[in-house]
């Protein structure tokens, strides 16, 4: 760290110097134009580059040899790095099953367009700036859709539901797309200043946001394996544990509902604590669950069971998670009750 004197300039300019070594790696000059970006907690960002609002983030990915799995990680990644513009290479010429696959993948990613697919290159680009996001906005969506995927995942494995149960698996793509989207944006702000500017939170805001939207995908993720067990011929669940089970998956919910409200809904600090108190009960109840299977008579519909009671557990636990950064965010922010 180096420090300067402020000095003033002209009866009305406050200037500083700047480190030689500094302007001399960025090539700065007189005349260069910097970037600042005020911030609330008192700091001051200065970027070298003064023109980043015509930057173009380019990528050329030679996928020759690359296997289909392979391929669509790729793509994950350059949009999630922040990515603008991606061209697909195979001098060999791109199979069908390729360009299909590049098609469905990015269908799947807000903001990636497939822009031209040609025999050897395949050009996506992005359409969505970041002065059109909200990743508040983009959490909440998040949240109403996984929870609402868990409740109706619930249902179906309970009722034998097949109909709701492939509903909650086809709206997986809709929280990931979602999720996809903070992820890019987030990054993104970790290293373009302007682009934390247009998206109108600061760094630690966008953490959290980034931080929350993660642990509902994982829920998400859950409530879909829940359901896929009502379309599962040979997955049953006993009648007698219907309502217990109905029970604790409505209290896993409510952990991350209420962790979620002092995210996204202003609650206070010790609604972040009921949460993680509710949390801690539901574990116990469910390790009660979990033993009372150890007698039950049916050996394939215990592990069933099992397996719908770890995927609850696992949501409460990131609910737990969101409510442990929930006490981060009102404590950062300075709100914490003595």
């Amino acid at each position: 760290m180096e420090t300067r004197k402020v000095q003033l300039s002209g009866g009305t300019t406050y200037t500083i110097s700047l480190p030689k070594s500094w302007a001399n790696e960025h090539r700065i000059d007189a005349g260069s134009i910097l970037s600042l970006y005020p911030n609330d907690d008192g700091t001051l960002l200065v970027e070298a580059d003064g023109d980043v609002s015509t930057d173009t983030r380019s990528a050329t990915v030679d996928v020759s040899t690359a296997s289909e799995d392979a391929v669509r990680q790729r793509i994950h990644a350059l949009h999630a790095v922040g990515f603008d513009s991606v061209t697909l290479v195979d001098r060999a010429g791109h199979s069908t099953e390729i360009r299909a696959l590049v098609e469905n993948t990015v269908s799947n990613l807000s903001g990636f367009e497939l822009l031209e697919a040609g025999d050897t290159r395949i050009q996506l680009t992005n359409l969505i700036d970041a002065d059109n996001v909200d990743i508040r906005k983009s959490t909440l969506r998040l949240r109403l859709v996984m929870l609402g995927m868990h409740r109706d995942a619930v249902s179906a494995v309970l009722d034998g539901d097949e109909a709701l149960a492939r509903r909650v698996v086809d709206r997986d793509s809709e929280a990931d797309k979602l999720f996809a989207m903070v992820t890019r944006h987030f990054r993104r702000a970790l290293t373009n200043l302007q682009e934390v500017e247009k998206l109108g939170y600061s760094r630690d805001e966008l953490f959290e946001y980034y931080y929350v939207s993660r642990q509902f995908e994982r829920i998400a993720d859950h409530a879909e394996k829940i359901a896929r067990f009502a379309i599962d011929p040979e997955a049953t669940v006993p009648a007698n544990l219907a309502e217990r089970i109905d029970s604790v998956a409505s209290s896993a919910r409510r952990v991350v509902d209420t962790a979620a409200d002092v995210i996204l809904a202003d609650a206070d600090i010790e609604t972040a604590h009921t949460a993680l108190a509710t949390q801690a009960e539901l574990t116990t109840e469910l390790r009660t669950l979990d033993r009372d299977l150890y007698t039950h008579d049916d050996p394939a519909e215990a592990y069933v069971v099992g397996l719908l009671l770890d995927s609850i557990r696992r949501t409460a636990e990131y609910g737990g998670n969101v409510a442990d950064i929930a006490i981060q965010q009102v404590t950062r922010e300075g709100n914490s009750v003595e």
